[in-house]
C-alpha cells in the first residue's frame, strides 16, 4: 500500500492535547493510524503523506478551528462532523480514539457522513465577539443577581421595577448595611462597572466588523430594534453619567 497513488480519505479524532488520524483507500482499507501531539507542523506532515486533494473529516468539536486552517492550507478538502449525527458512536461496544477516526473516514467515503458548516475565518471572528458579549452580558446578570440576594438578607426592600436604573442606584449608594454586606454590594458595583465597559467595547468591534453588511444595515430600521429602544440593553452605560443610555448589543446579534 505504500504506492497507492487513489484518492485518500483521512478521519481525525482531534482531542485538545493529540489526536488520532487514520488514513485510508477508496475501498476502506486502512493505509496508516497514528496518533500525533496537536501541532500545525505534526498534522502538515502527516497530511502531506496522502496525496493530492485527500478528503479530511474530523468532529466539529472542542477547539478545531486550528486544525480546520491547517487542513485547508495543505490543500486538503475538509469535511466537518456533525457532533449530533455522530452521537451514535457513544453506544458502540468498542470505543476509542482509532476506532473513531476510521468510523469519519469510513462514513465520508460512503458517502454518509452528516455535515456541518465549515465556518471562515472572517465568520468565527465574529462569532467570538458575539459569544463573548453573552458571557460577559451572563457575568453582569449575575452580579445583580447577587446584589439582590443580599439585600434580601438583609431585609432591604426594592420598590422599584428596576434596581440598576436611576433609583435604584441611588438607594443602593444609600442604603444603610452592616459592613461585609455593604463591602459585598460595592464590590458586586465595581465588577459590573468593569463589565459595562468590556460589553460596550466588544459591541463597538462588533458594530465596526458589520457596518457594512446589508443583513445588519436592514435590521437597523426594524422598529424595535437596540436603534429604537437602546434601553433594554443596558441603561447603567449612560444613566451613571447623566447621558442617555446607550445600547451595546447591536441589532440582529440577539
Amino acid at each position: 500500500m505504500e504506492g497507492y497513488a487513489g484518492q485518500q480519505f483521512v478521519g481525525i479524532d482531534l482531542h485538545r492535547r493529540r489526536s488520532v488520524i487514520v488514513r485510508m483507500t477508496e475501498a476502506g482499507e486502512v493505509l496508516e493510524s497514528t496518533r500525533i501531539l496537536n501541532d500545525a507542523e505534526r498534522l502538515a506532515s502527516v497530511l502531506g503523506r496522502c496525496g493530492e486533494t485527500p478528503d479530511v473529516v474530523m468532529e466539529a468539536t472542542y477547539g478545531w478551528y486550528w486544525a480546520a486552517d491547517v487542513i485547508a492550507g495543505t490543500g486538503a478538502r475538509l469535511h466537518l462532523a456533525h457532533p449530533l449525527g455522530v452521537k451514535a458512536f457513544e453506544y458502540r461496544r468498542v470505543k476509542n480514539d482509532e476506532r473513531d477516526a476510521t468510523d469519519l473516514a469510513d462514513l465520508l467515503r460512503m458517502g454518509r457522513l452528516p455535515e456541518a458548516w465549515i465556518a471562515p475565518p472572517v465568520t468565527r471572528e465574529l462569532r467570538e465577539l458575539v459569544r463573548h458579549r453573552a458571557k460577559l452580558v451572563a457575568l453582569r446578570s449575575h452580579c445583580k443577581a447577587e446584589i439582590h440576594a443580599v439585600l434580601a438578607k438583609c431585609g432591604v426592600q426594592v420598590s422599584m421595577t428596576d434596581l440598576f436604573g436611576v433609583a435604584g442606584l441611588e438607594l443602593l449608594t444609600r442604603v444603610a448595611l452592616p459592613g461585609i454586606y455593604r463591602g459585598r454590594i460595592d464590590s458586586l458595583r465595581r465588577v459590573m462597572d468593569t463589565l459595562d465597559f468590556e460589553i460596550e467595547v466588544c459591541a463597538g468591534l462588533t458594530r465596526a466588523r458589520l457596518s457594512t453588511d446589508p443583513g445588519y444595515v436592514a435590521v437597523q430600521s426594524i422598529p424595535g430594534s437596540a436603534r429604537h429602544w437602546p434601553r433594554c440593553s443596558s441603561p447603567r452605560s449612560g444613566m451613571s453619567t447623566g447621558s442617555p443610555a446607550r445600547s451595546s448589543w447591536p441589532a440582529g446579534l440577539g
